[in-house]
């Protein structure tokens, strides 16, 4: 009879749950084949299976006592490091010394472990699961060699390891196609399963915080062409398409994630490490494995669509709940998919929160989660198995939920189509700029010490400048004195043609009487403080300033530094912020 008290460990209906053990050593629980080492539970703390997930699912199993272990079955059960002349009786044999060893006086207490397991056993990852586990248990997985047969694959020509040292950028992408146990009655069946949901999960270098970037999926954009992979192993070009919307990146054609991946590769200028895809059934089981997750309803919610009826207030939601939850949009705001995106951001955000506090209170539940998880997914062959996926979770673990913000790629309505939208280049040019250099989202600058005041700006008007191009896009200093005049109304900037030398970054030449107009033309053009130049004399009144244009110029209203704050008119939220509520 093994610890607890289920039978032998060779029986066929072990539960997977045992075989995890709490290492107190490290705080970390670990899956363990074989109880060599471990010392058995005593008779009093003996519980079942069916009594142990039921004290999970009511808050109170926060057992952190070394857990036992059973044997693996059948021929599983012949370990490699297994003692000479091993086999059952030695092993009982080497439990018995163990458990002799761990018992000490009868009076002595068990030594606290320095964390607990509910503490030390989330190893939590921004973004594992399609559209619904971002940010959430990826990392937790200490995965079984059966989780790999859940975890589907798609080959999208890219291979990336699993860990990487820089950045990382994790596509995910909820998909509308109905296929598939569970999905039929939403919404078109026939569709083939459009990109309907796509957040570019962006971690930190540092690992220290993750920007969440949901891309609308009636957005008016460019598709590139993209090899795809046949079922024959051959590979079949699919050609791109010009001003169509983002969601037919997927699906359309033929198009495989691997085209999504590329679309917004091309959209944000950032590099893409990996993709999650997952369907209707990843919000449904999901929740279902967390036991619900909390939303907040700023009215009555009653949309016919997507069968959601809430009233005003806070609700835990699962299952089906919770899916009409993410699908709505017509009971709120204006009842555009825009609207919808912010109810994603708030469950999901909430599930952060779940996941990452009390998802995880006991093996049991990790196993479930574990499961509802690949289940869910499909992923890129780059972490295209449990091991993969478990390097991957454990390499981003470090990010703290009140460090990951939720943002929409900023658009306009689309003057030639009311049911799309246009990319708004004002707004999105800077945030991606931001994400490429790495800065975290944040409403303001932290810090401490003195704040120097503001520099004084000229009005438009006063702005004289002349413009040459010293390594720019061939037109740059005409495009850029149009944007000045057109746009900023600075109507005394003038083309001065090509500068005499290449620059590898642009440079504004100023007087110490011109630094008011400075400081608006920088801040017109994001210019970095290294790319300011004060002479030491004060010239006329009518003489310009000069601004070269170098080769990190891009293109007017591209600033040439990246901001480090929050560009206005970029809707965000904080996944750590629990008064989101859907009005």
């Amino acid at each position: 009879m093994d610890a607890q008290g289920r039978g032998r460990a060779g029986d066929n209906n072990v539960d997977p749950a045992d075989q995890w053990v709490f290492d107190p050593n490290t705080g970390n629980y670990e899956l363990r084949l074989d109880h060599a080492g471990q010392a058995p539970a005593r008779p009093a703390d003996r519980k079942t299976a069916g009594s142990r997930r039921a004290a999970g699912k009511s808050g109170g199993d926060t057992d952190t006592r070394p857990l036992p272990t059973q044997r693996a079955r059948g021929d599983e059960s012949a370990d490699a490091d297994e003692p000479p002349g091993g086999g059952r009786a030695s092993r009982r044999a080497a439990g018995s010394r163990a458990a002799a060893a761990a018992a000490g006086p009868a009076s002595r207490r068990k030594r606290k472990p320095k964390k607990s397991g509910k503490q030390k056993v989330l190893y939590w990852t921004a973004g594992v699961v399609g559209f619904v586990l971002v940010a959430g248990c990826g990392g937790a997985f200490y995965l079984y060699q059966q989780l790999n047969g859940n975890i589907s694959k798609v080959d999208v020509g890219v291979e990336n390891d699993a860990v990487s040292d820089g950045p990382v950028n994790v596509l995910i992408i909820g998909t509308d196609a109905r296929s598939g146990k569970g999905n039929s009655g939403y919404g078109d069946a026939g569709s083939v399963g459009h990109a309907d949901t796509t957040i570019l999960m962006h971690i930190s270098k540092d690992r220290s915080n993750a920007t969440a970037l949901s891309i609308p999926r009636d957005m008016i954009t460019d598709i590139p062409s993209c090899p795809t992979k046949q079922k024959d192993g051959s590979t079949k070009n699919i050609p791109g398409e010009r001003g169509v919307r983002f969601n037919t990146s997927l699906g359309q054609e033929g198009r495989d994630p691997g085209c999504t991946w590329r679309t917004v590769e091309k959209l944000t200028g950032l590099k893409i490490n990996h993709f999650m895809m997952a369907d209707f059934n990843a919000v449904k089981s999901l929740s279902t494995a967390v036991d619900g997750v909390e939303v907040c309803a700023g009215k009555d919610l009653n949309d016919p669509k997507s069968h959601l009826k809430l009233k005003a207030g806070r609700h835990i939601v699962k299952g089906e709940q919770a899916l009409a939850f993410v699908r709505t949009r017509h009971a709120i705001g204006f009842g555009s998919d825009l609207d919808r995106i912010k109810m994603q951001q708030q469950f999901l955000s909430s599930l952060i929160r779940k996941l990452k506090s009390s998802a995880f209170s006991s093996p049991g539940k990790l196993y479930d989660v574990s499961q509802a998880a690949t289940k869910a997914l499909t992923v890129d062959t780059g972490i295209g198995s449990a091991n993969k996926l478990l390097d991957f979770g454990t390499d981003l673990k470090k990010v703290d939920i009140d460090k990951v913000t939720f943002a929409t790629v900023p658009v306009l309505d689309n003057p030639d189509d009311p049911a799309t939208v246009i990319l708004n280049k004002t707004a999105a040019d800077p945030l991606f700029a931001m994400v490429r250099a790495d800065h975290a989202l944040a409403k303001g600058k932290k810090g401490k010490g003195k704040k120097s005041a503001p520099a004084k700006k000229a009005p438009p008007e006063q702005v004289r400048v002349d413009v040459t191009n010293g390594g720019g896009p061939i037109g740059s200093a005409q495009e850029t004195v149009d944007w000045l005049q057109n746009t900023k109304a600075a109507k005394l900037s003038t083309n001065a043609g090509n500068a005499p030398a290449k620059l590898a970054a642009t440079r504004l030449e100023y007087a110490p009487n011109q630094a008011d107009q400075a400081a608006t033309l920088a801040d017109w053009m994001g210019l970095p403080k290294s790319a300011l130049k004060k002479s030491s004399q004060n010239t006329g009144d009518r003489v310009p300033m000069k601004l070269t244009l170098g080769k990190d110029f891009k293109a007017p209203g591209s600033p040439i530094e990246a901001p480090t704050e929050t560009p206005d008119g970029v809707q965000n939220v904080n996944a750590d912020d629990k008064n989101v509520c859907a009005k």
